[in-house]
């Protein structure tokens, strides 16, 4: 994939909390304090967009434009991936960082769904690696309640249908490593859909490990919670 350069346009704050690196609340204080300027003329606003081709100062010293962040995180239980609070911490949160607040997840997992996840502050790389047209393989490693049946791996392959829709799912790779645990490959990205999938199947996850997407896979030195950038290998994917 395409390495996808920094955003063209951004809030003054948040250019400025990624340049220098500073808390938003530091931003807003040199703000009021006349200490920030755009193209020479003091501004106090915070939610002013500049583009890269302003020059933006902060007392008097230009700021670069921030570069953009990928980053590989081993997602654990009871973390969700959207930006809004739903009783549970964000999974952006462990990403210690003045960057870390501005990161997205490119491809969500449940709150009980552990492993892989990429966070990115590039909206257009996220979206490349999520779209549809990509067919991007997702690999989970699925631990089941009752033993898998003889034909698994078959009705993966052909298609499943899933309970509330009126078209099969795209083939999937299953393959069966124990009685009751499988990896298995989407190309799919609906709503619970390996925990759908098995359930057509007269079985119910207990475990969902995300490994890979597309050709990154999780680093297996990343502990649960732990994180590292992407290298530029991974990022061009």
């Amino acid at each position: 994939m395409k390495l996808i350069t920094s955003p063209q346009i951004m809030r003054l704050d948040r250019f400025v909390s990624h340049s220098a690196p500073l808390s938003r609340s530091q931003v807003k204080r040199l703000l009021h304090a006349d200490q920030i300027d755009i193209d020479g003329v003091i501004e106090r606003d915070p939610g002013v967009m500049v583009s890269e081709d302003n020059k933006v100062s902060l007392q008097g010293k230009i700021l670069c434009w921030p570069r953009p962040h990928y980053v590989m995180l081993n997602k654990p239980a009871d973390y969700i991936c959207s930006t809004e609070d739903a009783g549970y911490p964000v999974v952006s949160s462990l990403i210690e960082q003045p960057w870390g607040a501005a990161l997205h997840s490119a491809g969500r997992l449940d709150v009980d769904t552990t492993g892989l996840v990429l966070l990115t502050s590039d909206g257009d790389w996220s979206h490349a690696l999520t779209s549809p047209r990509r067919s991007c393989l997702k690999t989970y490693l699925v631990g089941l309640k009752h033993p898998l049946s003889v034909d698994i791996t078959q009705r993966f392959a052909e298609g499943l249908m899933l309970n509330g829709e009126n078209k099969l799912t795209l083939p999937a790779q299953l393959v069966v490593l124990g009685t009751h645990t499988a990896r298995v490959s989407v190309q799919e990205g609906r709503y619970h859909q390996v925990k759908r999938m098995f359930a057509a199947c007269s079985n119910r996850v207990l475990t969902l490990h995300r490994e890979s997407i597309g050709n990154i896979t999780l680093d297996p030195e990343l502990l649960p919670g732990a994180w590292r950038e992407l290298t530029p290998t991974e990022v061009e994917n």
